[in-house]
C-alpha cells in the first residue's frame, strides 16, 4: 500500500508541472489583459498597475516567478480582488463547494446503490426497468437544462425551495440534487452490472445451500464484490462533481469556488485562473489516490498489480 501512495504522489509531480505550464501560456497569450477592459484608463495609470503586478517584465520571467511563488504556496495577488490574495479567496470559498459536492456525492451514491441493487434482485422485471429507465433518463439530460427545470418545477412553480442563495439547509437541495442526478443514474447502472455479475457466482449458490438469507448472503458477501465498478468511478465521479459544480453554482448563484473560477475567466484574472486549475488538479489527484487505496483495500489482489 506504502509503494502505491508512493507511486501515485511521484506521478502527480510532473502532471501538476504540466497543467501549471500549460494554463499560465495559455492565459498569458489569449487577447488583453486583467486591466484592458478598464474603461478610460489613462495609459500611464495602467503602466503603473502592470508594473506593480509584474506583467511588464519578460514572459519568461513572469513564468519563473509564479513557478518560484507556487513551489511555497503562494499563488499570487487577485487582479480582481485587490488587497486579497489567491490563497485567502479559495480558503474562503472552496467551503461552500465542498459543501455543495459532498451533498451531491451521498445523494448520488445513495440513490444510486439503492436503485442498482433493487434492480438486479429482479432482473428483467418491473423492478429492474423503471428504475433503469430513470437513470438512462438522468443519464441524457445535462445539468444546465436539469437545474432550470428544477427551478421552475420545484422553486416557482411550487414554491417548496429557494431558487438561489446559499444560508438556510433549504438552499441546499436544488443544487444538490442537480448536480447529483447524472452521477446516482451511472451509479445505478454500475452497481446493477456489478451485482448480476457476483449474484451467479459459486460462493453466493454455496451460501444459499448452506440457508443463508438472502439479506445475508447480499450484505456479507455479494455486496463487497459487486460495488467494486462502483468505487472505480468514485474517481471520475468526483472530478466530474467538482468541475460541474461551476454551471451549478453559477445558475443557483452560490458563492463557492467555482463561481469565482469562472468570473476570473471573465475578468482574466490571470492568477486566480491559475490557482484554481492548480488547486481543483491538487484535489483531483488526491481524489483519484484515495480511491486506489480503497480499490485496494476492498480487492487485495490489487495491491501487487498498482
Amino acid at each position: 500500500m506504502l509503494r502505491l501512495i508512493l507511486r501515485r504522489c511521484a506521478e502527480a509531480i510532473p502532471a501538476l508541472f504540466a497543467i501549471a505550464t500549460i494554463t499560465f501560456f495559455m492565459v498569458r497569450l489569449a487577447p488583453g489583459g486583467p486591466f484592458s477592459s478598464e474603461k478610460n484608463t489613462d495609459p500611464s495609470v495602467l503602466a503603473s498597475l502592470n508594473a506593480h503586478y509584474g506583467l511588464d517584465k519578460p514572459l519568461y520571467v513572469q513564468y519563473g516567478l509564479y513557478m518560484f511563488k507556487a513551489l511555497q504556496g503562494d499563488l499570487g495577488p487577485s487582479f480582481k480582488y485587490p488587497g486579497r490574495s489567491v490563497n485567502e479567496i479559495i480558503a474562503g470559498a472552496f467551503p461552500v463547494s465542498l459543501e455543495l459536492g459532498l451533498l451531491a456525492i451521498s445523494i448520488a451514491l445513495v440513490c444510486g446503490m439503492s436503485a442498482g441493487l433493487l434492480a438486479s434482485l429482479r432482473p428483467r422485471s418491473l423492478l429492474d426497468h423503471i428504475p433503469m429507465t430513470i437513470a438512462m433518463t438522468g443519464m441524457c439530460v445535462p445539468t444546465f437544462v436539469l437545474g432550470p427545470i428544477l427551478v421552475l418545477g420545484l422553486g416557482l412553480g411550487l414554491q417548496l425551495f429557494p431558487v438561489s442563495g446559499w444560508n438556510g439547509p433549504l438552499d441546499r437541495v436544488l443544487p444538490s440534487l442537480t448536480l447529483a442526478a447524472p452521477y446516482a443514474a451511472y451509479i445505478a447502472r454500475l452497481m446493477r452490472g456489478g451485482m448480476l455479475d457476483v449474484l451467479p457466482k459459486d460462493f453466493i449458490r454455496t451460501a444459499r445451500a448452506k440457508g443463508v438469507s438472502e439479506i445475508g448472503i447480499i450484505l456479507r458477501h455479494a455486496l463487497r464484490g459487486g460495488v467494486g465498478p462502483v468505487v472505480s468511478f468514485l474517481g471520475p465521479a468526483s472530478a466530474g462533481i467538482i468541475t460541474g459544480s461551476f454551471v451549478i453554482e453559477t445558475i443557483f448563484a452560490i458563492p463557492g469556488l467555482g463561481r469565482f473560477f469562472v468570473l476570473a475567466a471573465f475578468n482574466r484574472d490571470y492568477t486566480m485562473i491559475l490557482g484554481c486549475v492548480l488547486f481543483y488538479a491538487t484535489l483531483i489527484i488526491l481524489l483519484n489516490l484515495l480511491v486506489d487505496i480503497l480499490l485496494a483495500w476492498i480487492n487485495p489482489r490489487l495491491r501487487g498489480a498498482s
